[in-house]
């Protein structure tokens, strides 16, 4: 896709030095990677379980180190986090009012299993943030709750795309699905702006505006997906992501659970991936390559390649 326009100035902008270091014609990179027609299938970064802090105040770069959580403590629950195996992220409701903040001496928390056969919420809340080093990861911990968590990233001060794309995102769905929106930290992919996660599965979405926002909640209170924005299941190896969109591309099957991964095998030009499909088989080939060298986000300045999938066959047997 060429003649993008580019992003307007987000609320923070890079500092006066990074934009003097931009070349004429530098676009947002959200932009040129929509002029390039970067592939959103196989993107989703790695996660299968959850932990969901919930801090409302403004955040750094990074918002568990930067906000209004003490940075050593924030340090020590994001380690405690992923060394069980959880990936951290913060959350918050968008542009609330003072009426409605949460009380201070309550800070809220979420686990959450995106396993497939698994998946669940559970929420909670403690009264010093200091006692998420002692919180149960296992799952036993926390109310269980049947509502989905819809989470925008608009992380402004990781990437303005996140921000000037992701904002316009997260308001509109708050106004019309008030406790189940919220904004969150960095997510992955900011050339994928706005981006979005829907837990409890940890479908993570991309390219995504307010109006199509609305369609992926509707869809997955249907128990669908929208193929054409899904980047992939967080519980799923990239190269399954990208084989299960193309599974989704052949037997036009948009449920969320329609497949199974069943093996994955590794070859000199991408991946075997076979799926469990009903009562077929179904092989898969999507191949693999590194993509053009690219400033994936507003702040790199040295262009790299990236990995990318590319969708090769689908063959289908009864079981």
């Amino acid at each position: 896709m060429t003649g993008a326009r580019a992003l307007p100035p987000s609320g923070a902008p890079p500092g006066p030095a990074a934009a003097a270091g931009r070349a004429p014609g530098w676009l947002p990179c959200s932009d040129r990677a929509l002029e390039r027609g970067d592939p959103l299938a196989g993107t989703a970064g790695f996660g299968e379980r959850w932990l969901l802090v919930e801090l409302e105040s403004g955040w750094g770069r990074h918002a568990f180190f930067d906000s209004d959580l003490d940075p050593a403590l924030g340090a020590r629950i994001v380690a405690r986090a992923e060394a069980a195996g959880i990936r951290p992220l913060a959350i918050r409701r968008t542009r609330l009012r003072a009426p409605e903040r949460r009380d201070q001496s309550s800070w809220r928390w979420a686990i959450v299993d995106s396993r497939p056969g698994h998946e669940q919420i559970r929420w909670g809340t403690v009264p010093d943030p200091a006692e998420l080093l002692t919180l149960p990861l296992d799952g036993s911990a926390g109310e269980p709750s049947d509502a989905p968590i819809v989470a925008v990233c608009a992380h402004a001060r990781h990437d303005q795309c996140c921000a000037v794309r992701g904002r316009p995102v997260v308001e509109a769905l708050a106004a019309r699905h008030p406790e189940l929106t919220w904004e969150c930290s960095h997510l992955g992919g900011d050339r994928f702006a706005a981006t979005m996660i829907l837990f409890p599965h940890g479908l993570l979405y991309g390219r995504v505006d307010a109006a199509r926002a609305e369609t992926v909640v509707a869809r997955h209170a249907e128990g669908r997906v929208v193929p054409d924005l899904l980047r992939g299941r967080t519980s799923l190896s990239t190269a399954a992501q990208a084989a299960e969109a193309s599974a989704r591309t052949a037997t036009g099957d948009d449920a969320i659970d329609a497949f199974r991964v069943l093996s994955e095998r590794p070859h000199p030009h991408g991946w075997t991936v076979e799926l469990e499909h009903g009562d077929e088989r179904l092989t898969v080939e999507v191949g693999e390559r590194l993509s053009e060298s690219l400033l994936s986000t507003c702040s790199a300045t040295i262009a790299h390649p990236v990995r990318e999938f590319v969708p090769v066959s689908v063959a289908r047997a009864r079981r």
